[in-house]
């Protein structure tokens, strides 16, 4: 298939160093960079939880639910379809092993706990939502928060992390959920060019050793790597500029330039890879004539 090599890791942080240091290569050549992802997951659910259709399926999607909601120390409920459990007074969704949470579930989700507010025994008391999930949509921290807010409705979005399917961690109760980061992107346009500035970027303390957050007296010190795929066509993330920072440059650029053939409307991904390795994607839209 023309490959040199394919090479394979568990750890995120270690992947991505490999990827910096394959970036590094003088005359470098395009590489792919992909997740297992579900079908790790899929696999992994099929042996938790059993397989099977219909009623068996409902079987195994509850007791999935209910694994879920125990990691995070929430209480199931029943009586919705997107509101599964309640933590502390917050209502609380489990996102699908094999699909992101998409600004569409947030609508649901929305849409459900407005009807549910005060009606019944595991009504919702306050107005808060936190939504679990493996995966999320590229928009989902701006767009669907701003949906949320629309709806006088506190959502916050946290990863279910991949420790859950480790037994021994699951055993040793050393399962934590994060929240997604948050970017704030500055965009300018003249004629046909797009500049871009990172402006702010807020990484959940709790996610954050000690000695890390005593390190950190600035912001973009959370960065290591950011690249950004100009003109993102819903599909895959294309790398089509990028700076990180390397053991001997531990600065960092925080603005780019980039200049269209063509004018029209185009979607800007940036994607953040943090110093832990999480990445955080936020997607901007361009229009250059």
């Amino acid at each position: 298939m023309g490959r040199r090599w394919i090479a394979c890791d568990l750890g995120r942080f270690a992947i991505h160093t490999t990827r910096k240091r394959l970036l590094s290569i003088p005359e470098v050549r395009p590489f792919v960079v992909q997740n297992l992802g579900k079908y790790e997951r899929q696999v992994w659910a099929g042996a938790e939880f059993g397989e099977g259709n219909g009623e068996r399926a409902a079987e195994r999607q509850r007791a999935y639910t209910e694994f879920i909601l125990k990691l995070a120390n929430a209480t199931p409920m029943t009586g919705y379809a997107w509101l599964h459990g309640v933590k502390s007074g917050r209502m609380v969704h489990v996102g699908a092993v094999d699909a992101p949470i998409s600004v569409g579930d947030v609508t649901q989700i929305a849409a459900e706990f407005k009807r549910a507010v005060g009606t019944g025994k595991d009504a919702p008391m306050t107005n808060g939502v936190d939504v679990l999930g493996w995966d999320f949509a590229f928009e989902i921290n701006e767009v669907a928060k701003q949906q949320a807010a629309a709806a006088n409705i506190q959502m916050r979005f946290l990863r279910i992390p991949r420790d859950v399917m480790d037994k021994r961690a699951v055993e040793q109760g050393d399962i934590h959920f994060f929240e997604l980061g948050a970017l704030s992107v500055d965009v300018k346009t003249k004629t046909r060019s797009v500049s871009l500035k990172l402006k702010d970027f807020v990484i959940p303390p709790d996610d954050v050793p000690e000695d890390a957050r005593k390190a950190v007296k600035h912001w973009s010190q959370w960065i290591d790597y950011w690249p950004v795929d100009w003109d993102n066509k819903g599909d895959t993330f294309h790398n089509e500029w990028q700076t990180y920072r390397t053991r001997k440059d531990k600065t960092l650029a925080l603005e780019t330039t980039h200049t269209y053939a063509e004018p029209g409307d185009y979607a800007v991904v940036v994607k953040v890879i943090d110093i832990l390795g999480n990445d955080t994607t936020k997607t901007v839209k361009v229009k250059v004539g």
